[in-house]
């Protein structure tokens, strides 16, 4: 089987299965206990946050750790939203976010009555920032943006957004799942208030992630009980994920360079064996080579997919939180509007620095042979 779908999830790489093996043996104290078993555990959650806030260039005083990019997502969202009542009601984001920023800010206005703008693409898929520009309202308290987009890999202007509202009282969240790890990510240079991921998209475990939040932003917990993450967030760390995501941070840190250029050469490499393939590309400007979203003329996307599936290749069709589904891509419906045809033509292959070029040959001619 060859797996093309990393912005799904990645497998977790066997250091990060040892680390985590060795913190499930060795270290089973609990962290917020004064013995000495609390003490080791206490300071292997300091450790992980250590290393995070290095990665991330702020102080470890402002990393929440959660259970994933969805719930910091949440945290930061609702937990602003609700605190900050007095300076606004209008909250601003884009028509193409992951859903759990787009169920989320829909829940504000659907149980708490916010109002909300969601911003589409322009009509050839560019998003510059001239389009939040133009939404932004007097009582605009919070915008949310991603920084690449899960489905297509489209680079948004994080930063173009970030000098944007540091002249205007709007919060600014940036959803960094799918770069954490890949490029370079310092929320204070690109002016974000809030920046999430999630440790699964670069071959950590799933179910832990952390929320970047600036240290002087007021916003209420989600999570209610006791005093953990500073009070922001209750509940016994998840210790084990914890080594686990931070060890797979401080590999993809070291390697990241060399990783970005390999996952590149693979993303042109596809592109150039289908050459003589009828397709186009779901691109819409700067992309991240993590991510090609193509599309084949007349080729329905689910019976491929099923027929890739069958013949050994794990590929996706859109957003995996989606999956099950019957709707189409909600970002791809933003460009192309509900009822164009190219809503059911596109595939998304994913790649990782851990696929190879063989594994790209071996792809590019299985699909080939499908769609004669």
């Amino acid at each position: 089987m060859i797996y093309l779908d990393n912005a799904a999830t990645t497998p977790v790489i066997p250091d990060v299965v040892s680390a985590m093996t060795e913190s499930l043996s060795a270290t089973f104290g609990n962290p917020s206990s004064i013995h000495s078993f609390g003490r080791q555990a206490n300071q292997l959650v300091r450790q992980a946050r250590d290393t995070v806030a290095k990665a991330l260039d702020v102080s470890n005083r402002n990393i929440i750790f959660t259970s994933g990019a969805s719930e910091a997502n949440n945290q930061a969202l609702i937990g602003y939203a609700l605190a900050n009542r007095d300076k606004g009601n209008h909250i601003l984001t884009t028509a193409i976010e992951h859903p759990s920023v787009l169920n989320t800010v829909q829940y504000l206005h659907d149980r708490h009555g916010f109002d909300v703008t969601f911003v589409k693409p322009n009509f050839d898929g560019q998003f510059p920032a001239k389009l939040i520009e133009q939404n932004l309202q007097s009582d605009t308290i919070l915008v949310s943006m991603m920084w690449a987009n899960n489905e297509t890999g489209q680079l948004l202007p994080v930063a173009e957004v970030g000098r944007l509202l540091a002249s205007h009282p709007a919060v600014f969240h940036v959803d960094a799942t799918q770069v954490m790890g890949k490029i370079p990510v310092h929320p204070r240079e690109i002016g974000a208030d809030f920046l999430t991921a999630s440790a699964h998209k670069f071959h950590g475990p799933k179910g832990v992630g952390f929320l970047y939040y600036h240290e002087n932003l007021k916003f209420d917990a989600l999570i209610h009980g006791g005093e953990q993450e500073e009070k922001r967030r209750a509940g016994t760390e998840n210790l084990h994920s914890l080594v686990g995501m931070t060890k797979a941070l401080e590999i993809a840190m070291q390697n990241m360079e060399e990783n970005y250029q390999h996952v590149q050469k693979l993303n042109d490499s596809l592109l150039s064996l289908l050459s003589e393939v009828d397709f186009y590309k779901n691109d819409f400007g700067a992309t991240m080579p993590y991510v090609i979203n193509i599309a084949f003329p007349h080729q329905n996307h689910d019976l491929l997919l099923t027929k890739l599936d069958l013949a050994g290749f794990a590929i996706s069709t859109g957003s995996a939180c989606t999956a099950g589904t019957v709707e189409p891509s909600h970002v791809l419906e933003a460009v192309y509007g509900e009822s164009s045809p190219k809503l059911k033509e596109n595939l998304r292959i994913s790649f990782s620095e851990l696929n190879t070029i063989d594994e790209i040959h071996a792809f590019a001619e299985k699909l080939k042979s499908l769609l004669k």
